[in-house]
């Protein structure tokens, strides 16, 4: 999924800016896009949006890129184009989700901006103006009957707007790996949902300096084996790529071959119970690392080498304190 929208939310030298597109398109269109369907975004509806943001929250969005764009907090920008531009990024996720649920398999890569998981209902901040992924899972629950959407967030920062728009919702799992501390400073492993949707947040951080086999052990031991038993019908990455070892934001380890590994896992559990898989960008501010990675998530997603065995050793704390709620950690 594009949209030409995406590269008028002008941020200026803002770390998350339209450079960050060029790159992931070049490198596609220099691998004849991987045989990939190019396919145009449509514009949420407001309806759509309403089903995880606040009526003011859209309003004001609005009418800032009416007035020409401004700050929104330290972090945060809106110009002139930022809310067809944000229309566009959460209306791709959320027709892309329908359509690979009518498909019944498959996957999608949604290469639009600006990203989303930091927010929140009423609030935006972190580099997002509209939650694209909230979007696209609420809209495969409200309008196309899926029970159970997981959300498998890889950004090196905690995606603190999903956690909190589902974070009594049973229908939506919500998993994060992440970087800790760091901002936004949410994503306590204590932090594991509430009433009706206590168990569903599952928030794995990580310390600086985790590499390769700490993520995918966390993936292979942690979210896949929660994924099989919990059987969702739609699979959803967050997918960042600021915990890569040259983005300037953080200070993890992860290279190319992390993310082909992380997306070989998910689709070895998404071939298994057979559903779709999709993928919206989140962060990821060294444009090459960005662009190198994204080819190498695409690739794994459409290809059948398995990854590598990951050793249990970084997950077992994690399995041990999950383990209340999902027995199948305590078995494994």
């Amino acid at each position: 999924m594009r949209h030409p929208s995406s590269f008028r939310h002008d941020t200026g030298g803002h770390p998350e800016n339209a450079r960050r597109l060029t790159a992931i398109e070049e490198a596609l269109s220099e691998r004849d896009w991987l045989g990939l369907d190019r396919v145009e975004a449509p514009a949420a509806s407001r309806e759509q949006l309403l089903r995880v943001h606040d009526p003011a929250h859209l309003d004001a969005i609005e009418s800032l890129s009416e007035r020409g764009g401004g700050m929104i907090d330290l972090d945060t920008v809106a110009s002139a184009g930022s809310w067809e531009a944000a229309l566009h990024a959460a209306g791709g996720a959320a027709w892309a989700a329908g359509r690979l649920l009518g498909e019944g398999g498959g996957f999608a890569f949604c290469g639009l901006r600006p990203p989303g998981h930091h927010a929140e209902r009423d609030r935006a901040m972190g580099f997002c103006l509209f939650n694209n992924v909230a979007v696209a899972a609420a809209e495969a629950v409200e309008a196309h009957g899926a029970d159970r959407v997981l959300i498998l967030d890889w950004d090196v920062h905690h995606g603190n707007g999903t956690e909190a728009i589902f974070y009594r919702s049973p229908s939506v799992l919500y998993s994060s790996i992440h970087q800790s501390p760091l901002y936004p400073g949410t994503g306590a492993p204590g932090d594991v949902g509430e009433g009706e949707g206590e168990g569903y947040t599952l928030n794995l951080p990580v310390p600086p300096g985790s590499g390769n086999e700490q993520w995918l052990a966390l993936v292979q031991h942690v979210v896949v084996p929660v994924g099989r038993e919990w059987r969702p019908q739609l699979i959803c990455i967050s997918a960042g790529y600021d915990a890569h070892r040259e983005d300037p934001l953080a200070e993890c380890e992860l290279d190319d071959s992390a993310y082909g590994e992380m997306a070989a896992a998910t689709r070895e559990l998404s071939a298994e119970l057979e559903v779709p898989v999709l993928v919206c960008l989140e962060g990821g501010y060294e444009l090459g690392a960005l662009a190198r990675s994204v080819v190498a998530t695409l690739e794994a997603l459409d290809g059948d080498r398995s990854p590598p065995a990951a050793p249990l050793e970084p997950a077992i704390a994690h399995r041990e304190r999950l383990a209340r709620y999902w027995p199948v950690l305590e078995r494994g």
